[in-house]
């Protein structure tokens, strides 16, 4: 069979048209892991612990201590290691830094993040795969792919950040229910995963997460948008 008849093939005619639905809704998955992952960092930290109207702990952690300890809980995420890793963690008077009910969440958030990048690299790599494939064989579909995954992005952070603004409260239960068994994530308010990670911490995080996806989605758009230009000039 001679490479135009198998061009001319319906079934070969399909790959562009896959290949361009994945890219497009591959985007906004990439964009929002790549942030997520950029505030899980100890800068991050750095920033949100040292704002000046950032809740203070009523029970006593300074900025310093909770810069001391919150890199070991995001540490122990991206790391391979077991939950002993926080468990062995004291604080200086002896007593143990998390609960068992902290340990056991946790456990689950490492799960959760561990299913989460996976999925992000392997998607990735189904990304590269169709955009070479796009790259090979029609570039305009490419851009076209990266051009709507660009304004589906951006559509659904609007969407999701309204949302969060809103009604946080809803949003924040709704999250953790959508992951976490019910009853495994309250905590008392003297708890060590409270006094280090307050409501505060999270509502400002979904907006950084939100913001950084934004201009990922923005510099998509305007490669995108100045490739068309000039193709069509």
């Amino acid at each position: 069979m001679t490479e135009a008849v198998i061009q001319s093939s319906p079934k070969f005619r399909l790959l562009p048209f896959i290949s361009a639905r994945c890219i497009t809704l591959i985007t906004p998955l990439l964009l929002v892991m790549i942030s997520i992952r950029i505030i899980m960092t100890p800068l991050f930290l750095q920033i949100e612990y040292n704002r000046p109207d950032f809740p203070v702990d009523f029970y006593g952690f300074t900025t310093q201590q909770r810069l001391q300890y919150a890199p070991f809980a995001i540490e122990y995420l991206m790391n391979g290691e077991g939950i002993d890793f926080l468990s062995n963690l004291d604080f200086p008077d002896g007593s143990a830094m998390y609960n068992v009910r902290e340990l056991r969440h946790m456990q689950d958030v490492k799960i959760v993040t561990q299913y989460a990048y996976s999925a992000a690299v392997a998607i990735g790599f189904i990304g590269l795969f169709a955009a070479y494939f796009l790259w090979r064989g029609s570039k305009q579909q490419l851009r076209n792919a990266l051009f709507q995954g660009s304004i589906f992005t951006l559509s659904i952070v609007a969407a999701i950040v309204l949302i969060a603004i809103l009604n946080w409260d809803t949003f924040f239960t709704g999250f953790h229910q959508l992951f976490f068994t019910s009853g495994t994530w309250r905590f008392e308010y003297s708890d060590t995963l409270i006094r280090l990670f307050p409501e505060q911490f999270w509502f400002d995080a979904a907006l950084v997460i939100g913001g950084l996806t934004v201009l990922g989605a923005l510099l998509i758009l305007t490669i995108t948008w100045r490739w068309k230009i000039k193709h069509d000039v």
